[in-house]
Parts: structure tokens; sequence; C-alpha cells
């Protein structure tokens, strides 16, 4: 699909915009599956005062959407309508204090866990496991290995759909599992984490009992998405979907991962439309199986082709 031009007017609307505007760019390169259509405007932000002035002057009716590294992440073969935002280079910094981290929501969770390893604060270990950005982990209450965002954040910033800069506490967030109950369209841009001083060789034994449990338990080699759907109430959703029989289950090249049946991967050519469609099908075979309805942990994102 290829949307109407818009960026000649936002340019117009915005003469003082730094940040770079695309128009119908292609968002499949962008995410770890590897499909989906374009953004009608792919919007890359200098800092947060160019994003703040950018969501201040857009048009009420234009939607905004926010991706980092589309780990957790369909787009619809249709594609995005409205501006997609994409924060990069001026959102990545990750500064050590003490037994304090601050990074900008663009850098990776891997690379935030390694900077507070080189400076002995331990109880970020968890990160080193979880391939994503800041920002998605500080939307989604990201955790693995028996670790959560909450546990560790201290404060938040972000930017609203009105373009103010706002900020928020730990207990400001209100965060529950897998997410947290701010409005959605609040764009973060950077978090500051505590953690514990620690012995650096300890820390890093510790990243490394993570990455060997992600390496022989998880797809990680694969076209995947990550965790499909969030664990139930009481239950693993790997076991809930393998008791139902799912493991290896296909849609065209949709599969369940015969590694760790909560991850979908894309054998080849798989659609956006593939994707859903298995994990469709899968809800509604573990509802029948066992009455459990499983929830999306998998953001989706645009319209079907």
């Amino acid at each position: 699909m290829t949307f109407p031009d818009l960026v000649p007017d936002l340019k117009a609307r915005m003469p003082a915009l730094r940040g770079r505007l695309s128009a119908n760019q292609p968002l499949g390169p962008f995410t770890w599956f590897r499909v989906g259509g374009p953004a009608q405007v792919l919007f890359a932000p200098e800092d947060t005062e160019d994003l703040a002035y950018f969501l201040k002057n857009l048009p009420a009716d234009i939607a905004a959407t926010v991706i980092g590294v589309g780990s957790n992440l369909i787009v619809r073969d249709g594609g995005v309508e409205g501006v997609v935002i994409r924060l990069g280079r001026g959102f990545n910094a990750i500064d050590c204090k003490g037994d304090t981290v601050r990074a900008g929501t663009a850098a990776l969770d891997k690379r935030v866990a390694e900077a507070a390893a080189n400076a002995g604060i331990g109880g970020l270990e968890f990160y080193f496991g979880i391939p994503g950005t800041i920002g998605g982990a500080v939307r989604m209450n990201a955790g693995a290995n028996g670790g959560e965002t909450k546990d560790v954040l201290v404060s938040a910033t972000g930017v609203t759909r009105q373009g103010e800069i706002v900020s928020f506490d730990n207990a400001g967030m209100k965060f529950r599992y897998r997410g947290n109950g701010l409005d959605p369209s609040i764009i973060f841009t950077q978090a500051t984490f505590r953690g514990q001083l620690k012995n650096a060789e300890a820390i890093r034994a510790r990243m490394s009992e993570v990455q060997q449990h992600r390496e022989t338990a998880q797809p990680i080699r694969e076209k995947t998405g990550g965790s499909t759907f969030k664990n139930p109430p009481g239950h693993s959703a790997w076991k809930v979907i393998d008791a139902a029989g799912l493991r290896g289950f296909a849609i065209g090249d949709a599969q369940v991962s015969e590694m760790h049946c909560n991850f979908l991967i894309n054998r080849g050519s798989a659609t956006a439309a593939d994707i859903e469609k298995l994990g469709e099908t899968i809800r509604e075979r573990v509802q029948a199986h066992s009455g459990i309805v499983l929830e999306w942990e998998i953001k989706r994102i645009g319209e079907p082709d």
C-alpha cells in the first residue's frame, strides 16, 4: 500500500524541525519478523525537545505511533497510517554514577546491562536477556530471569501527544504485569534505574547465566518476535500452548517454535497476516483445550493489506 505523502505539509507546519521525515518508509526491515507494510510517515527526532516540538505541532487527527527495535512487534501488511516515530542516536546515551544508571530509551536493554556491569552496578543483569530497548522495557514493565523493570526503575521522562515533557517516579508509573497505568500515547525518552554496588565478576557471571538460558531455551537465531503471549495467572503460556498440541504448528511459513512454544517464527516467506493468524489460532485452540484465554504480549500495529 502507498499512502498520500504528508511530508511536505508537515515540514511547512514545522519550520524549526530538526529531525528526519520520510514518506512511505517500509517498516518490515525494522522488525525482527521482517514483515509488514510501510509507515505513511517515519519520523526520527534529534532529541527530546525536537520530539516535543513535533508532537505539539502535529495535527490532532494524524495518528502517532512509536516503535523501538521491533523485537516484540508485528507490523500488519497494509502498513501504518499517520506518523511512526523511531527514536535513534539522540536517545541512546547511557550514564552510570554511583549505584544509578540513566539511559535514553533507544538504548538496547543488553547495552544498559553491560554498562551497569562495567560500573560495578548489579541488579540490572536481567536486561541482558531482553532483546529490546529501554523505551519498550518501561512501557511494558519488561522482565526476565527473576527481574522486572518495576524492581529497578527510579523515574522516567516522556513526551505527551500534546508535546508536554513529563516525568514520573516509580509509584507514578502504576506498573502492572507487562504494562503500566499511564496514557499509552506518552513516548518515553529517558529512564533512571538504581541497582546495588557489586563485584563486577559476580555481575558478569550472572549475565552469562542469563545469556546461556536464552541460547538453550529460546530460538534467538530465528526471525521471531520474542514472547508472543503474556503468562496467564497461575500458568506458563508455553506450557498451555504445548499441552494443546501446538508445538511446531504452522500456517504458511509462520510456525510455533519447536524450541519454545511461546515464540512464533518466520521460516522465510511468512506475511504479517500469517503470523497474526497463527497467533489467533493458538488462542482459539488453547481456550478450547483448557479454557485459558491467552493475551497478546507482542504489539500489533497497522492495517491488514
